[in-house]
């Protein structure tokens, strides 16, 4: 078995004749345009189009890239966990490819030698997505939903030849991750590579606008010790011979440039060294590897195709400045929406959000104030009470706010709905800024801003 690392977390699998495109993000602009590769890929899709199968681990963009998937042949099946909605079963499908959904934690036979597994991120236990993230209703307020499926978006694929095993984690999370992992080491003797993320995708802590810049420089190097610790985790529950940092990877592009000093997402030479070192995972177990862009790691010889090259940070930043910040987004090409034209989209998607709020049985007195235009915002109650628009200076804060911010194109496609922009992705983006009164983190306050559509 051989794997061969792309860029990020796109990765081939190969055993034999048999080959396994994994979540393929092989162009820039993921994300409305803002992430982007470093270094700069040198290669086209369509060098890897001719494989077996493609394996999506979940929906996000930098898993999931809709221009990416375009440009592959459309004849080749695409492997997906059954999850509990089909709601990536849909969209893959509507780029015209067949999808295989695969049961949890069965090893299921693909061609040759090579078989796959693919498990649920949350063990398809949704009483451990609670758990982890707050969530428990979930299977309360499901209605006529089935929970027959991971309620988690995300999943981790076991691929083995009889002879080496492969895990990739993808964006799995620690602990929520942990109870598929015990699943995972009891299937497999011995597992040869781990792939685990270990940087965060997220807009904490480049988007808070109310930080200083030495707040964000803590604050992101905070994240990536818990980022770090997390890995360290997956690494000890499965104790592969080899593991590899890899999701995660990514340059901010256009106007959003100057956030990427914030972004907890180190080098991967800096993790390696992190992990090499870490006094965490057990010792004698496990050795941490690196692969350049399409470089190989030969699971026999357990051997990479050629060294290591580290990214100069130097010419990255070169790089940004010269090529990355002059590129713009998509919504940069909208008109500029008048103040009316927000308000009257507001309304609708306010009670679509509040309808989500109260099917979550959750309340909070903290106001959510989104800048608008002419100085407006629209103050979103997150107790029942309904939404106004007002200019800023009357908004009502005693109580606790969270003030968002971001280019009024995009929030028109936001409020206009999923099909033209979505919150949680712009989020992840980085696209929007954020400022807290208290700061702390309500997250389910940020799962229903997820539903702020028509």
């Amino acid at each position: 078995m051989q794997l061969r690392h792309l860029k990020s977390s796109s990765v081939v699998v190969e055993s034999g004749d048999t080959s396994v495109l994994c979540d393929p993000w092989l162009l820039d602009g993921a994300f409305y345009g803002s992430w982007a590769h470093y270094p700069p890929l040198d290669f086209e899709p369509e060098d890897y189009a001719d494989v077996d199968y493609i394996y999506v681990s979940h929906i996000h963009p930098d898993h999931f890239h809709r221009p990416t998937m375009e440009r592959l042949d459309t004849d080749v099946p695409v492997l997906i966990h059954d999850y509990a909605t089909d709601f990536l079963k849909r969209n893959v499908q509507r780029l015209g490819f067949d999808v295989v959904e695969l049961p949890h934690a069965e090893r299921t036979h693909l061609a040759g030698d090579l078989h796959v597994n693919v498990l649920g991120a949350d063990n398809c236990d949704p009483s451990v997505c609670g758990n982890y993230f707050g969530c428990g209703w979930w299977t309360d307020s499901a209605g006529d939903r089935s929970t027959d499926g991971s309620t988690q978006i995300d999943s981790m694929g076991v691929f083995d030849d009889g002879e080496h095993v492969l895990v990739n984690a993808n964006d799995c999370r620690w602990p929520l991750s942990e109870r598929a992992c015990a699943v995972v080491a009891d299937q497999y003797e011995d597992i040869d590579v781990l792939l685990m993320q270990y940087a965060a995708a997220n807009f904490y802590p480049q988007c808070m606008e109310d930080y200083t810049h030495e707040e964000k420089l803590g604050a992101r190097d905070e994240v990536i010790y818990e980022m770090y610790r997390d890995a360290e985790g997956f690494v000890n529950a499965l104790e592969p011979d080899y593991f590899m940092p890899f999701a995660g990877s990514y340059t901010l592009a256009g106007s959003l440039a100057d956030r990427n000093q914030y972004v907890a997402s180190p080098r991967r030479i800096d993790a390696y060294r992190h992990f090499e070192q870490s006094d965490t995972i057990q010792p004698d177990h496990s050795e941490p590897v690196l692969l350049n862009s399409e470089a190989v790691f030969d699971l026999e010889t357990e051997s990479p195709s050629e060294p290591y090259t580290p990214i100069d940070e130097g010419a990255r930043e070169a790089y940004v400045r010269r090529e990355l910040q002059h590129r713009t987004f998509p919504y940069e090409n909208d008109d500029d929406p008048s103040l009316s034209e927000l308000t009257e989209l507001v309304g609708p998607a306010f009670e679509h959000m509040d309808a989500k709020r109260a099917d979550i049985d959750w309340a909070s007195d903290t106001v959510v104030l989104v800048d608008l235009v002419d100085d407006h915002v629209a103050a979103l109650t997150m107790n029942g009470d309904g939404h106004e628009i007002k200019p800023v200076e009357d908004a009502d804060t005693d109580n606790g706010y969270v003030r968002i911010s971001m280019d009024e194109r995009l929030l028109a496609r936001i409020l206009r709905g999923p099909q033209y922009a979505h919150f949680n992705n712009a989020q992840i983006g980085s696209h929007i800024g954020f400022r807290k009164e208290p700061d702390v983190y309500e997250r389910p306050l940020y799962y229903a801003l997820s539903f702020f559509h028509a």
